[in-house]
C-alpha cells in the first residue's frame, strides 16, 4: 500500500493544483460567458473535441495501450522503444486527420448535440467549434505521451501539465471579460473576433499542455522518430483488443449525447437551467474524483497489468483492495460534504461577473445530487481497470451498455415528467442511479474473474468511513444553518461556510477516523506528520 500511497500522493499534488486552477478557469469562464445561450453554445463546442478523441483513441489508452506497451517493454529487445515510436506516429497522423475532418463537419456535429437552438445560437456554436476542434491533435499527442510516461512510472508530468492549460485559459477568459463586460454573454451581438479570442484561446491552452508532456517524455529518454513500418506496430492485436473498447466509448458517448440534448432542451425551456449548469456542476463533481481516484487508478493499472502478465492474481486482488480503500477514505466524506455544502461551493466560485447568485445556487443544487454519485462512480472506474489489466475490453463494453440504458431511460423520464427548472437535477440523479447499479454488477463480474475482491472487508471499511463522516456532515449542516440564519447566501458567507463547515468538518472526520484506527487514514496522517516533521 505504501508504494501506491507514495505514487498517488505525487500525482494527487499535481492533480490538486491542476483542479484548483481548473476551478478558477471554470469560474472565470462562467463569469465571462454566463449560463444562458452563449454559455450553452461554448460548453457544447468545448466538449465535442473530447468526445471525438475518446471515440477514436482516448478510450483505448488506459484499457489497451498501457498494458500492450508494458508487454512490449518486457518482451522486445529494445525495451519497446520502436513500438512506442510507431504508436506516436500513428496517433499523430490519425488525430491530425480527424481534427481536419471535424472542423469541416462542425455544423452537423453541433446540430447533433443541440436541441431547439435559434439559428444565431447554432451559428455561434459552429464558429466556436471550428476554433476549438483543432485541439484534438494536440490533446491526443499529449495523451499518448502521458500513457508512455505512466508505463515508466513517471506520473508527475501528466498530472501537472494541465495546470499550464488552465493558466492560459484563465488569461484568455479574463481578457475576454475585460474587453466585453456584460455584453460578453449576448449571443446576438458577439463578433467573430470575440469568438476567435475565446475559441483559439481554448485551443492554445491544450497546445501548451501537449508541449509540457512532450518535453517530459524527451527528458526520460524517449526520442521520437516517425515510423511507418506498421506491420510491426501490433495493429492487429490492438484492433482485436480495442474493438470492444471502441464499443464501450461509443456506447458511453451515446449516453453523453442523450444527456446533452436533454440538457440543452431544458435550457431552452428554463434559461440558465440547461447544459452549462449541468456541465459546470459535473466539472466540480470531478474535482475530488480527479484528485484522489484518478491518481490511485493511474498508479494501479500498470501494477495490476504486470501481476496478470506474471500470473499473480494475488497482486491484482491486493492492488484493487488497497485502491478501493485509499480512494474511499477521502471520497466518502467529500461526497457527504458536497451534498451539504454544494450551493456554498458554487456561490463562492460562480457568483461573479455575468453570473448571478441564483444561477450559482442552481448549479450547487445539481452538485449536491452529484455528491451521491462520487463513491459509486469512482469504484466503477476502478473496477473497469481490473478487466483492462487482463486485456478484457468486452466486459466493460457490456457494463457501459447497461449504464447508458439505465441513465438514458431515467433521464428521459425526468425530461418528460419534471418541471423545466428541475430537469437538469433529474439528469444528475439518473447518472447517480446508473452508477450505483453499474458498480454492483461490475463488482460481481470482477470478483468472479480474480477469485474474490474481499467484498466483506471493503463493505466493513466503507461502513466505518461513513460512520466517521456523519459528525463531519452534521457539523457542516449546523454551520450552514447558523450562517443562513445570520446572513444571506453570498460569496463571503459561502467562504465562511466552506472554511468552518467543510474545512473543520474534514479535520473532524480525519480525527475520528484516526481514533477509529481506519488504516488508510492512519497512513495519510503518518505521511503528512512525517513531511511536516522534516
Amino acid at each position: 500500500m505504501s508504494r501506491v500511497l507514495r505514487a498517488s500522493a505525487i500525482m494527487a499534488a499535481g492533480t490538486m493544483v491542476s483542479r484548483v486552477t481548473g476551478f478558477v478557469r471554470t469560474a472565470v469562464l462562467a463569469a465571462a460567458l454566463g449560463t444562458f445561450a452563449l454559455g450553452d453554445a461554448y460548453n457544447v463546442a468545448y466538449t465535442i473535441p473530447f468526445t471525438l478523441f475518446d471515440l477514436l483513441i482516448g478510450g483505448i489508452l488506459s484499457s489497451v495501450v498501457v498494458p500492450m506497451i508494458i508487454r512490449r517493454q518486457q518482451a522486445d529487445p529494445d525495451g519497446g522503444r520502436a513500438y512506442e515510436q510507431r504508436l506516436m506516429t500513428i496517433g499523430f497522423v490519425t488525430l491530425t486527420l480527424l481534427a481536419v475532418v471535424a472542423v469541416l463537419l462542425a455544423r452537423p456535429l453541433i446540430s447533433l448535440y443541440s436541441t431547439g437552438w435559434s439559428p444565431r445560437q447554432t451559428e455561434v456554436a459552429v464558429r466556436l467549434a471550428q476554433f476549438i476542434l483543432p485541439q484534438i491533435a494536440f490533446f491526443g499527442v499529449g495523451a499518448i505521451a502521458g500513457a508512455i510516461l505512466n508505463t515508466r512510472d513517471r506520473f508527475a508530468a501528466p498530472m501537472w501539465a494541465p495546470v499550464l492549460n488552465n493558466i492560459v485559459m484563465i488569461g484568455v477568459a479574463v481578457v475576454y471579460y475585460v474587453k466585453l463586460g456584460g455584453a460578453g454573454t449576448d449571443v446576438n451581438t458577439i463578433s467573430d473576433a470575440d469568438l476567435a479570442l475565446i475559441g483559439l484561446g481554448t485551443t492554445a491552452g491544450i497546445v501548451a499542455q501537449c508541449a509540457v508532456l512532450v518535453v517530459a517524455l524527451h527528458r526520460v529518454g524517449f526520442r521520437f522518430r516517425p515510423r511507418f513500418d506498421l506491420r510491426n506496430a501490433g495493429l492487429g492485436e490492438m484492433g482485436r483488443t480495442a474493438v470492444w473498447t471502441f464499443a464501450y466509448v461509443g456506447i458511453s458517448q451515446l449516453g453523453f449525447l442523450v444527456t446533452t440534448k436533454l440538457a440543452t432542451g431544458a435550457g431552452q425551456r428554463a434559461p440558465g437551467a440547461g447544459n452549462a449548469a449541468y456541465a459546470y456542476a459535473y466539472q466540480l463533481f470531478q474535482l475530488p474524483y480527479g484528485i484522489i481516484a484518478v491518481s490511485v487508478i493511474t498508479a494501479m493499472l500498470p501494477r495490476m497489468s504486470r501481476g496478470v502478465a506474471e500470473g499473480s492474481l494475488d497482486t491484482v486482488r491486493d492492488e484493487f483492495s488497497s485502491g478501493v480503500r485509499l480512494i474511499s477514505v477521502l471520497l466518502v466524506p467529500a461526497g457527504l460534504l458536497l451534498m451539504v455544502l454544494g450551493p456554498a461551493v458554487t456561490v463562492l466560485i460562480f457568483s461573479w461577473g455575468n453570473m448571478t447568485v441564483d444561477s450559482a445556487i442552481y448549479i450547487g443544487n445539481v452538485l449536491q445530487i452529484f455528491g451521491l454519485a462520487l463513491v459509486p462512480f469512482s469504484i466503477f472506474q476502478l473496477l473497469l481497470r481490473v478487466f483492462y489489466s487482463f486485456g478484457d475490453t468486452r466486459t466493460p463494453a457490456f457494463l457501459a451498455l447497461g449504464n447508458v440504458a439505465v441513465n438514458a431511460l431515467l433521464s428521459m423520464v425526468a425530461y418528460v415528467t419534471l418541471p423545466a427548472e428541475y430537469i437538469v437535477m433529474g439528469l444528475a440523479l439518473a447518472f447517480t442511479v446508473a452508477y450505483v447499479v453499474g458498480s454492483a454488477v461490475a463488482w460481481t463480474l470482477a470478483a468472479r474473474r480474480v477469485g474474490g475482491l474481499g467484498g466483506r472487508g471493503v463493505a466493513a471499511g466503507l461502513s466505518r468511513m461513513y460512520l466517521a463522516s456523519l459528525p463531519a456532515a452534521a457539523l457542516a449542516l449546523g454551520v450552514l444553518w447558523v450562517t443562513q440564519e445570520l446572513t444571506g447566501l453570498d460569496a463571503l458567507s459561502a467562504a465562511v461556510m466552506l472554511a468552518a463547515g467543510g474545512g473543520l468538518g474534514m479535520v473532524l472526520y480525519l480525527a475520528i477516523a484516526h481514533r477509529m484506527r481506519i488504516p488508510e487514514v492512519s497512513s495519510i496522517v503518518g505521511m503528512v506528520a512525517g513531511r511536516v516533521g522534516r
